[in-house]
């Protein structure tokens, strides 16, 4: 017995009687899933230019982060295919605990580099101003010694005056960066 069209209407449920929320279809657009999927392969090169050290502090499984030490180790066109197919595991894991581990790479970094800056500076109040620069340093580091942070400004001035390598400066820098290492 086939059935008539007026008893195909029996078959199909009503949807006003049944309002799931549970059975509710989301669509996404094509668009967006080209989006995000292009955000996973941006992730993924993030991972690639990553150094070793860096890349043992990011929660990776061991597929993943077999093909990111492979990516870092491509070059040209096969580089850009590993990329995709890094982009494409990423698609099937979490990245959540994978962004946030990157992001506190990245403002770690940016913490050093801000502590540098301070330090550079610092160090050309050494070399330009005077007791009032050595001073600051031994307010800010009481465990600095002044009797080489004055030798060290004296000779980088010289260094200055006649047109030569910065030595001492460097010397400055690196004793300032290990007075603030200890500190912390």
């Amino acid at each position: 017995m086939t059935k008539q069209p007026e008893d195909w209407l029996d078959d199909v449920p009503d949807s006003q009687n049944e309002e799931d929320e549970d059975d509710e279809i989301i669509w996404v657009s094509k668009s967006e899933i080209k989006r995000d999927a292009e955000e996973l392969k941006r992730l993924g090169v993030e991972l690639t230019e990553l150094g070793k050290n860096a890349l043992d502090k990011i929660p990776l499984d061991q597929d993943l982060r077999a093909a990111v030490e492979l990516a870092q180790r491509i070059k040209k066109e096969g580089r850009r295919r590993q990329i995709q197919l890094i982009g494409k595991m990423l698609r099937q894991r979490d990245v959540d605990p994978i962004r946030q581990a990157l992001d506190k790479l990245k403002n770690r970094h940016n913490q050093q580099v801000v502590v540098f800056h301070k330090l550079e500076s610092l160090r050309d109040q050494l070399i330009t101003g005077g007791d009032e620069a050595i001073e600051e340093v031994l307010r800010l580091y009481p465990d600095a010694d002044r009797q080489q942070l004055r030798s060290l400004a004296r000779n980088a001035k010289k260094e200055v005056a006649g047109n030569k390598p910065p030595k001492s400066s460097r010397l400055i820098f690196q004793y300032l960066r290990d007075l603030a290492e200890n500190q912390d």
